[in-house]
């Protein structure tokens, strides 16, 4: 009876202790706004409206999905990639992303800033040494303080987002959040998607917009609908005022 009773109370314990993880969890949830503005200028370049312009639009997966990562989001068994591979990745990635570094504009997806899967390592901090000619602006698209998953070994502490590098002043970059998510508490511990706009003024009186997106993964393709249709609308209204767009959708390749 003893025994019996040491395990109920082990189990009622236990189910408080998750209940306040998910309280902390849900109270500590960062929520973006719809809209964001990330930069603002009053003297922006004024790019040629015929010119040609170079662009770079990659995936580095938090310099953790090289080649030997077996990821467990895409039916594989590990969380994470050693620390050495995540050292020996950031190297590569920076030598590439180097080479191209005369490129007007460079769209780069999941960089992480703090987290726990690409050990701590600042990469947006790494690249804003590497990349001195352009101008750096950051969308925050996931902050979570544990990530739970898996229970064994969780995916722990991610600070991650979009990270766009211009060679030209934009008059505006602003991040917008999309619509949807997961249903509570997985939307909690999951990212806060977004795409990150610069615009910039051209010399026959309209704008330059370059979009950088990341779009969700890993659901039943009902947020990717939402999303799509949501970036859809605001295209379509800027294409109504005869602005030029360049969307970068996500590119992952392995360096």
């Amino acid at each position: 009876m003893k025994a019996l009773k040491f395990i109920l109370k082990g189990i009622i314990l236990l189910i408080i202790l998750f209940g306040l993880f998910l309280l902390y969890a849900t109270v500590s949830n960062y929520k973006p706004p719809v809209s964001e503005v990330v930069f603002e200028s009053t003297s922006p370049d004024t790019i040629p409206g015929e010119t040609n312009l170079g662009f770079m639009i990659w995936n580095i997966g938090y310099c953790g999905l090289s080649a030997d990562m077996d990821f467990f989001y895409d039916g594989g068994v590990q969380v994470r990639t050693s620390k050495e591979n995540v050292f020996t990745n950031i190297d590569k990635n920076l030598e590439l992303i180097k080479s191209n570094d005369s490129l007007d504009f460079i769209l780069l997806q999941e960089v992480d800033e703090y987290s726990r899967r690409s050990y701590f390592t600042n990469q947006i901090d790494s690249l804003g040494r590497l990349l001195k000619d352009h101008q750096s602006f950051f969308g925050k698209n996931y902050d979570v303080k544990f990530v739970p998953i898996p229970p064994t070994n969780p995916l722990g502490r991610v600070k991650s987002g979009l990270n766009s590098y211009s060679a030209f002043t934009p008059s505006s970059v602003v991040r917008y959040s999309f619509p949807g998510s997961f249903d509570w508490p997985v939307s909690i511990f999951n990212l806060d998607r977004c795409f990150l706009v610069m615009r910039f003024p051209t010399t026959n009186g309209k704008e330059l917009l370059v979009i950088n997106t990341h779009n969700s993964a890993y659901d039943d393709g009902s947020l990717k609908k939402q999303e799509m249709e949501y970036l859809k609308t605001f295209v379509t209204e800027e294409f109504n005022k005869k602005n030029y767009i360049i969307y970068g959708f996500e590119m992952q390749y392995q360096a």
